[in-house]
């Protein structure tokens, strides 16, 4: 009893103040999650799913397997992880190594088809290098749309800390990274919808979007905002619907993150 409470409570939370972008509340989230694993629809075309910097694959499998329940047996779905990797050169040649190994299978897409790709965290940014060709590896991720949740486009907020990782050094704010990435987008051919949960402190909710764009947001309730984003049953439904190519939650423009003062911070990232 006291756990339904609790429960209803942080969805609660999560629900104020709702985005006039993305007016989809938990509740109606799971509602509609519900609905799409009673109906399943195949997809539009193959699925990568991306992890972020740390995670050895289990945030990338939980993603994967939600996706996975609400589409035909026959979609392809892959998940990708970047756990061992040291650069963003060596997570965009696992990723089209992958891709490419989709391709020989016959699973369809990969370097030979369009995919559909959705990241969490560092991943968003791979993908976008992956799209990209370099002169030492012409080769390049044939993407259609790119859905990203909480990836640091804008460099991320914690990123500023010292460390040995190249691959967060990459993701300061203004580094020749990201300034190649906003180059190459400029002319990108792919969608890119982003989404991002308030009160993030390791991405910070107005970096989650490249410049001169604003991710979807919606408040993270009792959870973890940054962390357990890909769990987020509102982001999670919304991109279910787009996959499955039904009408989405969300609407154009998306709104200006809400910004709430906190005494440790000052500011919600």
């Amino acid at each position: 009893m006291l756990s339904t409470v609790l429960a209803l409570l942080a969805g609660c939370a999560a629900d104020r103040p709702l985005n006039p972008s993305f007016p989809l509340t938990v509740a109606a989230a799971r509602q509609a999650l519900w609905q799409m694993q009673a109906d399943p629809k195949p997809l539009q075309r193959p699925v990568l799913v991306l992890s972020g910097i740390h995670d050895p694959g289990l945030v990338a499998a939980s993603l994967g397997n939600r996706l996975r329940r609400i589409t035909t047996e026959d979609a392809t779905i892959e998940t990708i992880s970047f756990f061992g990797t040291d650069t963003f050169d060596a997570c965009r040649a696992r990723l089209l190594d992958r891709a490419e190994a989709m391709a020989g299978s016959g699973e369809g897409g990969g370097l030979a088809g369009e995919v559909d790709v959705v990241a969490v965290s560092m991943g968003g940014l791979v993908a976008r290098y992956a799209a990209m060709a370099r002169p030492e590896d012409e080769r390049k991720l044939r993407i259609r749309r790119l859905f990203t949740i909480s990836s640091p486009h804008r460099g991320a907020s914690m990123a500023s800390l010292p460390t040995l990782d190249r691959r967060i050094v990459d993701m300061r704010s203004g580094s020749a990274f990201l300034l190649a990435l906003d180059a190459a987008l400029e002319k990108a051919h792919y969608e890119l919808l982003c989404y991002v949960r308030l009160g993030d402190a390791i991405v910070g909710a107005s970096n989650a979007a490249p410049p001169g764009r604003r991710a979807w947001w919606v408040q993270p309730g009792a959870s973890l905002a940054h962390l357990w984003a890909h769990e987020d049953r509102r982001i999670v439904a919304d991109i279910a619907r787009r996959l499955r190519g039904e009408a989405p939650f969300t609407r154009l423009p998306p709104a200006e993150p809400v910004i709430r003062k906190t005494a440790a911070t000052g500011a919600d990232p």
